[in-house]
Parts: structure tokens; sequence; C-alpha cells
């Protein structure tokens, strides 16, 4: 399976989002509101069962599974270095106030 580039992820994602906010705004201002709304959810369902699309979709949950671990690794490690600074910055301080 093909490797999914940062950028491209992005770029997608934020296709959807305008996409997705484009059909919000069209409903909420449409004065058809329920009849358009089920046309517009079935054009989306449409577009979502597409094998093309869960193609795609089953391609990043692959990426997400694969790196979820180094993900959670290097949260773990930058909090750890974070919490070790926020105490060595704590002792310093209780240090120069004479603590």
């Amino acid at each position: 399976m093909p490797k999914l580039e940062y950028k491209s992820e992005a770029v997608m994602r934020g296709r959807i989002l305008f996409v997705f906010g484009v059909a919000l705004g069209y409903v909420l201002g449409t004065r058809a509101g329920r009849e358009r709304y089920e046309q517009i959810r079935a054009s989306a369902l449409k577009v979502w069962n597409d094998p093309r699309v869960q193609q795609q979709v089953a391609t990043v949950e692959e990426f997400v599974k694969d790196k979820a671990p180094d993900v959670a690794e290097k949260a773990t490690a930058a909090a750890k270095k974070v919490s070790a600074t926020i105490r060595q910055a704590r002792g310093t301080k209780q240090a120069d106030q004479g603590q």
C-alpha cells in the first residue's frame, strides 16, 4: 500500500471539512431544509460508500495504526521531558528563595 504523506492528509482533511461546511451552510440557509438535507445526505452516503473512497479510508486507517505507537512513544517522551523541566524549574526557584 502507498504511504501517505502528512501534507496530502492535511489537504484532504481541509477539503473534506470545506465541503462539509458548504453543505451545512447550504442546508441551514435554505427554506426547503429537510428535503434538501435528505438529498445532500443521500449524495454524501453515495460518495462515502464508493469503493474508491473506502479504499482511501482503509489506507488512512492502516497509516494511523502503523504510526500510533510511534506518536504515543514520542508524546510520552515529550511529557516526561516537560515534567522534568518543570520539576527542575521549581527546584531552582525554591533554592533561590532559600527553601
